[in-house]
Order: structure tokens, then sequence, then C-alpha cells
């Protein structure tokens, strides 16, 4: 029993630190996730709302393509 909860901590630790390294890269690279035509943004005297609808559908697809693809490669 504590050696998978030992392997579930690793993988979300692993997938965490993925996480941050894509978000670095893409902010070096100018890539520009929350900046998509379709996020929304309101900005008011001191109060800024952005709503990144578009970023968030485009990341959508690309986690559950990437999903998708480990759960077949893992099951073989």
């Amino acid at each position: 029993m504590l050696i998978q909860a030992g392997k579930v901590l690793i993988v979300v630790g692993l997938v965490i630190i993925l996480t941050g390294l894509g978000l670095f890269l893409a902010g070096r690279l100018n890539i520009p996730l929350g900046r998509l035509p379709g996020d929304i943004q309101i900005s008011r005297n001191n109060l800024t709302c952005l709503i990144p609808i578009a970023t968030s559908i485009i990341l959508s697809i690309l986690l559950t393509i990437i999903l998708n693809l480990l759960v077949r490669w893992l099951n073989r």
C-alpha cells in the first residue's frame, strides 16, 4: 500500500515539474498563452481580470491527446 502511494507521489511530482518547465519555456519562447484571440481581458482603474477561454480550450485538447497516447502506450 505504501509503495503504491510512493509511486503516485513520484508521478504527481514529475507532472508538476514538467508543467512548470513547460510554462517556463512557453514564457521564454514568447508563446502567447493567456493572450490568444478569444481570451477575455477586462481592465478597470486598478483591477484587471483575465479569462483565458481560448488558451484553456487549446491546453485541454493538447492534454487529452497526450494522455490518450500515454494510456495506450502503457496498456500494451
